[in-house]
């Protein structure tokens, strides 16, 4: 940074995949352009989409299911990046991946304040697209100490999901919140239950997915107006899409 105070440094994460063309075909569909390949001596390719640039190596032995590499993007237009990625995966690949690699997560405003979603590519590369909440007033990890138990677990519910990859945990805990006989409003248990279905969808539980999706249907939003949850009943018609890809029957509305 130089005296007056403007940024003069940018940093580009450089990324593993196994397969190159697997993964520039990927950022493709996610609008991203190839400004660069390299085949010799070592294979090597770069893609861009607005300020946007990552680079990518081949790792032959590379495990994409227990990648732990990551980096995050900070944006001022997360929404729009998140309807330009899932359209074009939808196009692309005719569903949207909701569980293995590659796959795209829940737009959501998270508890840290920062809004923001997650896609991991076919490398397993954790891809961390957010927005900071101008309510928040700064970002912070910090663990929320008031609320009920089922807003707490729906944040643990989401770092360990999210951040972690540990589903099964995720959902346990969460399983616990739903089971207690605590008050809580509409709007949370939504918001749980759509959380849930997606951890089974990720998890390969598909009929239980159905049924919590089916009892979002049955809740009684109390009040609450739709476009208070509409990325929640966004994520909630996308997972019915992934269970059932050609049916025509009844969707979860609102949003």
């Amino acid at each position: 940074m130089t005296d007056s105070g403007t940024k003069t440094e940018i940093t580009i994460p450089i990324l593993p995949c196994r397969s190159i063309d697997e993964t520039l075909d990927f950022y493709r569909a996610l609008g991203f352009e190839v400004t660069y390949r390299q085949k010799r001596p070592n294979t090597y390719a770069v893609v861009e989409r607005g300020g946007i640039q990552l680079q990518f190596f081949v790792l032959r032995a590379l495990d994409p299911s227990s990648s732990y590499s990551t980096c995050y993007v900070l944006t001022q237009d997360v929404d729009g990046l998140y309807r330009a990625f899932t359209d074009g995966l939808k196009q692309s690949l005719g569903r949207l991946p909701s569980r293995g690699v590659p796959r795209i997560g829940a737009l959501k405003d998270t508890s840290y304040g920062v809004r923001q979603f997650v896609v991991v590519d076919p490398g397993g590369n954790y891809i961390r697209v957010g927005q900071p909440l101008e309510s928040a007033g700064s970002w912070s990890h910090s663990w929320p100490t008031e609320g009920t138990r089922l807003s707490k677990a729906l944040h643990a519910a989401t770092l360990l999901g999210d951040s972690k990859g540990d589903h099964a945990a995720a959902a346990e805990v969460l399983d616990r919140a739903l089971a207690s006989e605590e008050v809580e409003s509409d709007r949370a248990v939504i918001q749980a239950l759509v959380l849930r279905a997606d951890l089974a969808v990720r998890l390969g539980d598909r009929q239980l997915a159905a049924r919590l999706l089916a009892d979002v249907r049955k809740t009684d939003l109390g009040g609450e107006e739709p476009g208070a949850l509409s990325d929640c009943l966004r994520r909630a018609r996308d997972l019915e899409q992934v269970l059932r890809p050609r049916a025509s029957g009844q969707t979860i509305q609102g949003g």
